[in-house]
């Protein structure tokens, strides 16, 4: 009784440390998505580049995963991935130093590699210091510590933006704080778990039952497709900025991005409760509310729309950050869950990618609004009448 005891605070500790560090993290890198779009504009970033390249980040941070994950598990170095993952994060400090927008975007795309890197690692250390606690209680409260570094970082940022009357290599410089603060906590976290616990492969006597049915392929292909036809949060900040630069008041951009993470953490919780009960009927609302970011954002330019843009674009993202991934097992066989959730987060990447280059464009061009909101409605009703069809439980 005494030793359980002992091993579920020892979980709990283990669980805790792991999550600090991903706080941190996020304060780093979450803080300075608020203003990685005005910078690189400031720079002399295009609109496209800015969209494409912040899209073709996040396909990397997805597609990459697989890689990654099955690295980790062929070579059992979680540790090392762990460690390389989070050290890519000292790209955000660097951008303090750069002059080229061209470098920028390439510190930026080691970042999100970096999350590519450590994610699965991190999952799987997670998984197995959970034991005895239960996974869910551990990626639950994993997942709050990470939220609360999400909306901290924004809000740190913000504060630094103005505190230094808007120098964004400053506020860069002094992101190398909570980086430092990262890595001692990772480094004392490896020494307090390290390699006492043991990373057992799974039985290979399970063997493969099942397979993946044609129902997953279609609602795979209406999230790709509800991915495509959402505008980017890059966009949303892009036109925010081309308003308070003049003002001198780049400090409210990440306020903006803040109110993203804001909304996305409390939508994710309830939408996942609304999906156990509602199912196909909570995916369908999630596609119709992807269309309002979009026809708010391209309108006239104004500050109050692209607010009310953000706040809708967190609950579309609250949504995609729980019930999209809940509903893989839903479509796919418990078996063969690890590949579907491989060719959902590739799909899901990928759907990313094309809206980058697509609204980007759209941005560049300064394409007609009727085009922006035919294109949007066009997009999310293809996927909406995907997502009817494939109905949940058959695999």
């Amino acid at each position: 009784m005494g030793q359980d005891s002992t091993d579920t605070r020892g979980a709990y500790a283990a669980i805790l440390l792991l999550g600090l560090v991903s706080l941190l993290g996020d304060v780093v890198y979450e803080g300075s998505r608020g203003i990685i779009t005005p910078y690189l504009a400031f720079l002399g970033a295009s609109a496209f580049v800015i969209t494409f390249m912040g899209r073709l980040g996040e396909f990397l941070g997805y597609f990459l995963r697989i890689i990654s994950g099955r690295l980790a598990d062929t070579t059992r170095a979680y540790w090392f991935f762990m460690f390389l993952g989070y050290g890519l994060i000292a790209s955000i400090p660097l951008l303090g130093i750069v002059r080229i927008w061209e470098i920028a975007v390439i510190l930026v795309l080691f970042e999100r590699i970096g999350k590519a890197v450590r994610a699965p690692s991190r999952d799987a250390v997670i998984s197995i210091v959970s034991r005895g606690v239960g996974a869910g209680k551990a990626f639950g409260l994993h997942e709050l510590l990470d939220q609360v570094g999400a909306i901290l970082g924004p809000l740190i940022v913000a504060g630094l933006m103005f505190y230094t009357s808007s120098n964004y290599n400053l506020t860069f410089i002094y992101l190398s704080l909570p980086f430092v603060m990262l890595l001692a906590v990772l480094s004392y976290t490896h020494s307090k778990i390290g390699w006492r616990k043991a990373f057992k492969p799974r039985a290979l006597t399970e063997g493969v039952k099942g397979k993946i049915g044609r129902v997953f392929y279609i609602y795979t292909l209406s999230v790709l497709l509800n991915t495509v036809g959402l505008i980017p949060f890059e966009i949303i900040l892009y036109k925010a900025t081309v308003i308070l630069e003049p003002l001198n008041q780049q400090w409210v951009i990440p306020l903006i991005y803040t109110l993203i993470q804001g909304t996305d953490a409390p939508t994710a919780l309830f939408a996942g409760l609304a999906y156990d009960k509602f199912k196909i009927k909570v995916l369908v609302l999630s596609f119709i509310l992807s269309i309002i970011p979009a026809l708010l954002a391209m309108a006239d330019t104004n500050l109050m729309m692209l607010i009310f843009a953000a706040a809708f674009f967190g609950l579309v993202l609250g949504m995609q950050e729980s019930i999209y991934r809940a509903a893989v097992s839903d479509f796919a066989p418990a078996s063969l869950r690890g590949t579907a959730y491989g060719i959902f987060n590739t799909a899901y990447g990928v759907g990313m990618l094309i809206s980058g280059a697509i609204y980007g464009l759209i941005a560049q061009l300064n394409a007609p609004y009727i085009a922006v909101a035919t294109y949007v409605i066009v997009t999310q009703a293809a996927a909406i009448m995907l997502v009817i069809r494939a109905k949940p439980g058959e695999v």
